[in-house]
């Protein structure tokens, strides 16, 4: 039977990741749409919550100059949804986002161990099921600056000629959002009562090292097109989040150097640190190839003979990149994960790409997802 999924705060970073995610499991959930103003109006939460076998409750304050603020206002989301649950009788199951900060002396701590232990008592009297998941810091791709994370400050920063600033050079027990998302959807199929699960951290990083290694990445990649020596996943999702800051409009497509002399051309396509794979593709005036992303992938078309459109859009937006590439220029653009992209031979002769990515082809394991730009 397909399980139908709420997610509060669908637009928030946790929220969209998860949402993207869950529709990539066509076959098991269906996710049921959430807007904010629901938490304004009784009959449309009402009906949101009918809808659900499971609420996945992600939505609440992170920051304000006034903590008291967060707190009242994360108690009142979580006061609002169980007020919804008892008006429809609803037994759904509720997984609850609480944070490593429940054992802190903060009001955004206090107010997420309060909630939780509010949506027990419900599920206790209610026959309900609560998983109630206290979470490390998390970082990925999208987060916001100067709110989500530390991660997502610095990379917006880097990447926007800003120079970040070390507050407090602590350790910061982190995990990475794709993992996060991971733990979640295996709560959702286990549906098991578990009022109190502490989501492991899967890395633990002094701030000084994350902006050290961001810094190689603004080096290497950001300057000179070189792919970085990643020595463990944490850096491989630490590159997959620094890339998705940069402006792709303004950066791509960087162009390659010709050499040139009475023997012909010869270009460097790419160099990098990492391994992978390296193939190519001839396309037919009029084709496109492509229209699929991937989650977790570094991927680069780099042409080198013919006239291409390569076109990029965000998984959820409408919003479509279009970089015109030659082989008369020879140039590359790099795809970022969760945008869905394509390549069309827009030329009159064949069109050769050459395409770089970061791990070898698994039949089993794809990583590659079809969606039309």
């Amino acid at each position: 039977m397909i399980k139908k999924v709420g997610i509060t705060g669908q637009e928030g970073f946790i929220g969209k990741h998860l949402f993207n995610n869950l529709k990539l499991f066509e076959n098991e959930f269906k996710c049921i749409e959430f807007k904010r103003e629901f938490f304004n109006d009784e009959l449309l939460l009402d009906n949101f919550v009918e809808e659900c076998d499971v609420i996945v409750h992600l939505a609440a304050m992170n920051r304000s100059n006034d903590p008291t603020l967060i707190y009242d206002n994360n108690l009142r989301l979580v006061n609002q949804l169980i007020a919804s649950l008892n008006r429809t009788k609803s037994k759904a199951h509720i997984i609850f986002s609480s944070s490593s900060q429940e054992e802190k002396n903060n009001l955004y701590g206090q107010s997420k161990k309060e909630g939780r232990n509010r949506l027990e008592d419900w599920a206790n009297n209610s026959g309900g099921i609560l998983t109630g998941l206290i979470i490390p810091n998390v970082f990925g791709p999208f987060g916001v600056p100067f709110y989500n994370s530390v991660v997502a400050t610095f990379c917006y920063q880097l990447t926007h000629n800003e120079i970040p600033q070390i507050q407090v050079d602590g350790e910061l027990n982190l995990i990475y959002i794709s993992e996060l998302v991971s733990v979640i959807i295996n709560k959702i199929r286990k549906a098991e009562f578990e009022p109190c699960f502490i989501v492991p951290h899967t890395s633990t990083v002094k701030v000084s090292k994350i902006l050290e290694i961001l810094n190689i990445y603004v080096a290497e990649y950001l300057l000179n097109g070189i792919i970085p020596k990643f020595d463990n996943l944490f850096e491989l999702n630490l590159f997959n989040t620094f890339r998705s800051y940069i402006e792709f409009k303004l950066h791509y497509p960087v162009c390659l150097f010709k050499n040139v002399d009475n023997r012909g051309v010869f270009v460097e396509i790419l160099k990098l640190n990492s391994g992978g794979q390296i193939s190519f593709s001839t396309t037919l005036p009029g084709i496109t190839r492509g229209n699929h992303f991937h989650t977790r992938k570094i991927e680069r078309f780099a042409v080198i003979k013919g006239k291409a459109l390569i076109q990029l859009r965000r998984i959820g937006t409408e919003d479509v990149l279009n970089f015109e590439l030659s082989g008369d220029n020879p140039a590359y653009v790099d795809m970022p994960i969760w945008y869905t992209h394509n390549i069309k031979n827009i030329g009159d002769d064949e069109l050769v790409t050459i395409f770089w990515i970061n791990e070898f082809f698994n039949r089993d394991d794809t990583d590659t997802f079809f969606e039309i730009v």
